[in-house]
């Protein structure tokens, strides 16, 4: 006696549906952990992997209606596949692609950082030469490339600037705020300055390319 799975066309479709769904989480489950242990390269997982997202979608598309929730979906087939979900619903996107966004706003980020410790220091020796040596001058500018060193992690942790600029802040702040660095004092400044930018810049990433 023949059994049948469905009543017309449409459940026939349905069900056909379920089942590409079913494998498509299967197979991004199992490309997903042959990536992660290097079972298969960056370049083909990258080529598979966006292939199985494209059917996904459109897959997802199409049965919206029908499952407002793949990982209820997951969830009634008993299919332990969180690595798949995580790819097609969370990210969207393959591996290697997400690595690279993440490198690539890192790299960003750091970029504007140095760019920011570079103008902060010249601020400070412009500011230096042009006799700026009130405290109320000379501190907050100090303070703002103390911050900026602070944000690159790139720098070593025994880094000279971070010292000086931190030894310099705690001579200020027991000062007045209408008190003014004495000559030898701007001096000595202003020569911390020049070195901690020189360091600054040797120990950038490829600094001398």
């Amino acid at each position: 006696m023949e059994v049948k799975l469905w009543n017309d066309k449409r459940e026939r479709d349905m069900y056909e549906n379920f089942a590409e769904l079913y494998a498509i989480i299967r197979a991004t489950e199992k490309l997903e952990k042959a990536y992660i242990r290097d079972i298969i390269g960056p370049s083909e997982y990258e080529v598979e992997c966006q292939k199985l997202i494209t059917h996904y979608r459109t897959l997802a598309s199409t049965l919206k209606d029908i499952i407002p929730s793949i990982e209820r979906f997951a969830e009634t087939y008993k299919m332990d596949c969180p690595a798949a979900i995580n790819r097609l619903v969370v990210s969207g996107v393959p591996a290697t692609v997400e690595h690279r966004t993440a490198a690539t706003a890192s790299a960003a980020t750091s970029a504007a950082a140095v760019a920011e410790c570079v103008q902060n220091f010249i601020t400070a020796m412009d500011s230096l030469k042009l006799n700026m040596v009130a405290v109320d001058q000379v501190h907050p500018l100090l303070s703002d490339l103390s911050g900026s060193l602070n944000k690159l992690s790139i720098l070593p942790p025994d880094y000279e600037g971070k010292i000086k600029m931190k030894e310099w802040l705690l001579r200020l702040s027991k000062m007045g705020a209408a008190d003014e660095l004495t000559e030898q004092q701007s001096r000595q400044l202003h020569f911390d300055l020049e070195s901690s930018y020189n360091s600054f810049m040797a120990a950038l990433p490829n600094s001398g390319t």
